[in-house]
Protein backbone atom coordinates (compact mmCIF):
# COMPACT_ATOMS: atom_id res chain seq x y z
CA UNK A 1 0.00 0.00 0.00
CA UNK A 2 1.36 3.41 -1.02
CA UNK A 3 1.08 6.45 1.21
CA UNK A 4 0.33 9.11 -1.39
CA UNK A 5 0.27 8.98 -5.17
CA UNK A 6 -0.28 11.95 -7.46
CA UNK A 7 -1.64 11.47 -10.97
CA UNK A 8 -1.55 14.50 -13.26
CA UNK A 9 -4.07 14.52 -16.12
CA UNK A 10 -6.46 12.30 -14.17
CA UNK A 11 -9.82 13.28 -15.67
CA UNK A 12 -9.71 11.50 -19.03
CA UNK A 13 -7.93 8.98 -21.20
CA UNK A 14 -4.89 7.20 -19.83
CA UNK A 15 -4.65 9.45 -16.77
CA UNK A 16 -8.22 8.62 -15.76
CA UNK A 17 -7.52 4.89 -16.08
CA UNK A 18 -4.28 5.16 -14.10
CA UNK A 19 -5.97 7.11 -11.29
CA UNK A 20 -8.80 4.58 -11.10
CA UNK A 21 -6.31 1.70 -11.06
CA UNK A 22 -4.13 3.15 -8.29
CA UNK A 23 -6.89 4.54 -6.07
CA UNK A 24 -7.26 1.29 -4.13
CA UNK A 25 -3.49 0.89 -3.78
CA UNK A 26 -2.85 4.17 -1.96
CA UNK A 27 -3.98 5.73 1.27
CA UNK A 28 -4.25 9.06 -0.52
CA UNK A 29 -4.61 9.56 -4.25
CA UNK A 30 -4.40 13.10 -5.62
CA UNK A 31 -6.04 13.39 -9.04
CA UNK A 32 -4.90 16.61 -10.71
CA UNK A 33 -6.79 17.95 -13.71
CA UNK A 34 -8.69 20.92 -15.05
CA UNK A 35 -12.01 19.04 -15.12
CA UNK A 36 -13.36 16.86 -12.29
CA UNK A 37 -11.88 13.41 -11.75
CA UNK A 38 -14.07 10.74 -10.12
CA UNK A 39 -11.13 9.07 -8.38
CA UNK A 40 -9.39 10.02 -5.16
CA UNK A 41 -8.98 13.62 -4.06
CA UNK A 42 -9.54 15.92 -7.01
CA UNK A 43 -7.17 18.90 -7.27
CA UNK A 44 -8.53 21.47 -9.70
CA UNK A 45 -5.46 22.83 -11.45
CA UNK A 46 -4.27 23.84 -14.90
CA UNK A 47 -0.65 22.70 -14.85
CA UNK A 48 0.22 24.73 -17.94
CA UNK A 49 0.04 27.74 -15.61
CA UNK A 50 2.45 28.28 -12.72
CA UNK A 51 -0.51 28.93 -10.39
CA UNK A 52 -1.81 25.43 -11.09
CA UNK A 53 1.56 23.92 -10.20
CA UNK A 54 1.66 25.90 -6.96
CA UNK A 55 -1.87 24.75 -6.08
CA UNK A 56 -0.79 21.14 -6.55
CA UNK A 57 2.35 21.50 -4.44
CA UNK A 58 0.32 23.13 -1.65
CA UNK A 59 -2.16 20.24 -1.74
CA UNK A 60 0.65 17.79 -0.95
CA UNK A 61 1.85 19.95 1.91
CA UNK A 62 4.05 18.02 4.34
CA UNK A 63 2.77 14.65 3.15
CA UNK A 64 4.98 11.82 1.89
CA UNK A 65 4.77 11.43 -1.90
CA UNK A 66 5.59 7.91 -3.06
CA UNK A 67 4.91 8.42 -6.76
CA UNK A 68 4.35 11.25 -9.21
CA UNK A 69 2.79 10.07 -12.46
CA UNK A 70 2.59 12.75 -15.13
CA UNK A 71 -0.05 11.32 -17.46
CA UNK A 72 -1.22 14.67 -18.84
CA UNK A 73 -0.71 15.67 -22.43
CA UNK A 74 -2.21 17.52 -25.33
CA UNK A 75 -1.61 17.96 -29.05
CA UNK A 76 -2.37 20.28 -31.92
CA UNK A 77 -5.83 20.77 -33.43
CA UNK A 78 -6.59 17.91 -35.88
CA UNK A 79 -3.48 16.00 -34.76
CA UNK A 80 -3.31 12.36 -35.88
CA UNK A 81 -5.95 12.94 -38.56
CA UNK A 82 -5.81 13.68 -42.28
CA UNK A 83 -6.87 17.25 -41.49
CA UNK A 84 -3.67 18.07 -39.62
CA UNK A 85 -1.52 20.77 -41.21
CA UNK A 86 1.55 22.24 -39.55
CA UNK A 87 1.25 25.37 -41.68
CA UNK A 88 -2.25 26.00 -40.34
CA UNK A 89 -1.38 25.50 -36.66
CA UNK A 90 -1.90 28.64 -34.59
CA UNK A 91 0.81 30.09 -32.38
CA UNK A 92 -1.56 29.54 -29.43
CA UNK A 93 -1.84 25.85 -30.31
CA UNK A 94 1.92 25.41 -30.46
CA UNK A 95 2.53 27.28 -27.19
CA UNK A 96 -0.17 25.27 -25.39
CA UNK A 97 1.29 21.92 -26.44
CA UNK A 98 4.79 22.87 -25.30
CA UNK A 99 3.48 24.31 -22.01
CA UNK A 100 1.44 21.22 -21.07
CA UNK A 101 3.75 18.50 -22.36
CA UNK A 102 7.14 19.94 -21.47
CA UNK A 103 7.21 22.97 -19.19
CA UNK A 104 4.52 21.77 -16.75
CA UNK A 105 6.23 18.48 -15.82
CA UNK A 106 9.54 20.29 -15.19
CA UNK A 107 7.86 22.74 -12.84
CA UNK A 108 5.84 20.04 -11.10
CA UNK A 109 8.81 17.81 -10.34
CA UNK A 110 10.79 20.78 -9.02
CA UNK A 111 7.96 21.71 -6.66
CA UNK A 112 7.33 18.17 -5.42
CA UNK A 113 10.92 17.06 -4.80
CA UNK A 114 10.75 17.70 -1.02
CA UNK A 115 7.68 15.45 -0.74
CA UNK A 116 9.31 12.75 -2.88
CA UNK A 117 12.42 12.79 -0.70
CA UNK A 118 10.26 11.88 2.30
CA UNK A 119 9.30 8.57 0.68
CA UNK A 120 11.20 5.32 1.32
CA UNK A 121 10.89 4.40 -2.40
CA UNK A 122 10.09 7.49 -4.51
CA UNK A 123 9.16 7.17 -8.18
CA UNK A 124 8.56 9.64 -11.00
CA UNK A 125 6.87 8.27 -14.12
CA UNK A 126 6.29 10.31 -17.28
CA UNK A 127 4.03 9.35 -20.15
CA UNK A 128 6.00 9.98 -23.32
CA UNK A 129 5.16 8.75 -26.80
CA UNK A 130 6.69 6.83 -29.66
CA UNK A 131 6.57 10.12 -31.57
CA UNK A 132 9.39 11.28 -29.29
CA UNK A 133 11.65 8.53 -30.56
CA UNK A 134 14.14 8.82 -33.42
CA UNK A 135 12.81 8.20 -36.93
CA UNK A 136 9.19 7.71 -35.89
CA UNK A 137 6.98 8.90 -38.78
CA UNK A 138 4.90 11.51 -36.95
CA UNK A 139 3.79 14.74 -38.64
CA UNK A 140 2.64 16.67 -35.56
CA UNK A 141 5.51 19.12 -35.07
CA UNK A 142 4.79 20.65 -31.64
CA UNK A 143 3.69 17.37 -30.11
CA UNK A 144 6.75 15.51 -31.42
CA UNK A 145 9.05 18.30 -30.22
CA UNK A 146 7.50 18.22 -26.76
CA UNK A 147 7.84 14.44 -26.48
CA UNK A 148 11.48 14.56 -27.62
CA UNK A 149 12.04 17.28 -25.03
CA UNK A 150 10.29 15.29 -22.31
CA UNK A 151 12.71 12.42 -22.85
CA UNK A 152 15.56 14.88 -22.37
CA UNK A 153 13.98 16.08 -19.13
CA UNK A 154 13.72 12.52 -17.87
CA UNK A 155 17.31 11.61 -18.72
CA UNK A 156 18.66 14.78 -17.09
CA UNK A 157 16.48 14.37 -13.98
CA UNK A 158 17.62 10.80 -13.61
CA UNK A 159 21.25 11.91 -13.48
CA UNK A 160 20.45 14.81 -11.17
CA UNK A 161 18.48 12.62 -8.73
CA UNK A 162 20.46 9.38 -9.03
CA UNK A 163 22.49 9.98 -5.88
CA UNK A 164 19.19 10.33 -3.99
CA UNK A 165 17.87 7.11 -5.56
CA UNK A 166 14.69 8.75 -6.85
CA UNK A 167 13.58 6.66 -9.82
CA UNK A 168 12.70 8.53 -13.01
CA UNK A 169 11.12 6.61 -15.89
CA UNK A 170 9.50 7.55 -19.18
CA UNK A 171 7.04 5.18 -20.87
CA UNK A 172 6.63 5.68 -24.62
CA UNK A 173 3.47 3.99 -25.89
CA UNK A 174 1.96 3.98 -29.32
CA UNK A 175 -1.83 3.94 -29.46
CA UNK A 176 -3.32 2.85 -26.14
CA UNK A 177 -6.76 1.27 -26.13
CA UNK A 178 -8.72 3.88 -24.22
CA UNK A 179 -12.39 4.16 -25.28
CA UNK A 180 -11.56 7.35 -27.20
CA UNK A 181 -8.67 5.79 -29.13
CA UNK A 182 -10.58 2.60 -29.93
CA UNK A 183 -13.45 4.69 -31.31
CA UNK A 184 -11.02 6.64 -33.50
CA UNK A 185 -9.39 3.45 -34.80
CA UNK A 186 -12.76 1.94 -35.59
CA UNK A 187 -13.74 5.07 -37.50
CA UNK A 188 -10.54 4.68 -39.56
CA UNK A 189 -11.27 0.98 -40.19
CA UNK A 190 -8.13 -0.17 -38.35
CA UNK A 191 -7.71 -3.45 -36.49
CA UNK A 192 -7.63 -3.76 -32.72
CA UNK A 193 -3.96 -4.80 -32.97
CA UNK A 194 -3.13 -1.18 -33.76
CA UNK A 195 -3.54 -0.31 -30.06
CA UNK A 196 -2.07 -1.92 -26.97
CA UNK A 197 -4.60 -2.96 -24.32
CA UNK A 198 -4.96 -0.42 -21.55
CA UNK A 199 -4.44 -3.26 -19.05
CA UNK A 200 -0.95 -3.88 -20.47
CA UNK A 201 0.10 -0.29 -19.83
CA UNK A 202 -1.25 -0.49 -16.27
CA UNK A 203 0.81 -3.67 -15.72
CA UNK A 204 3.95 -1.83 -16.84
CA UNK A 205 3.22 1.02 -14.42
CA UNK A 206 2.62 -1.46 -11.58
CA UNK A 207 5.97 -3.06 -12.31
CA UNK A 208 7.87 0.23 -12.27
CA UNK A 209 6.26 1.31 -9.00
CA UNK A 210 6.88 -2.04 -7.32
CA UNK A 211 10.64 -2.18 -7.94
CA UNK A 212 13.08 -1.22 -5.21
CA UNK A 213 14.96 2.05 -5.37
CA UNK A 214 18.12 0.07 -6.13
CA UNK A 215 16.86 -0.51 -9.68
CA UNK A 216 16.89 2.11 -12.45
CA UNK A 217 14.24 1.79 -15.17
CA UNK A 218 15.19 4.39 -17.76
CA UNK A 219 12.81 4.12 -20.68
CA UNK A 220 10.17 1.68 -21.94
CA UNK A 221 8.85 1.67 -25.51
CA UNK A 222 5.41 0.11 -26.05
CA UNK A 223 4.32 -0.07 -29.69
CA UNK A 224 1.25 -2.05 -30.67
CA UNK A 225 2.18 -5.35 -32.32
CA UNK A 226 0.44 -4.34 -35.56
CA UNK A 227 1.01 -0.61 -35.18
CA UNK A 228 3.62 1.85 -36.41
CA UNK A 229 6.97 1.57 -34.69
CA UNK A 230 6.86 -2.13 -33.79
Amino acid sequence: MFNTILVAGASRGIGLAVAEHLASQSRRLLAVSRTPSPNGEWISADLSDLTGVETTVQAIGSDVLDALLYMGGTWETNAFTRKYSFENCSDEDIARVIAVNLIAPIRLVKGLLPALRRSHNPKIVFLGALSGRDNFPAREVANSASKFGLRGVVHALREELRSQQIGVTVINPGNVGTPEVLADLEAEGLLGGNAIPLADLLCIIDCVLSLSRATCVKEIDLPAMLGTGA
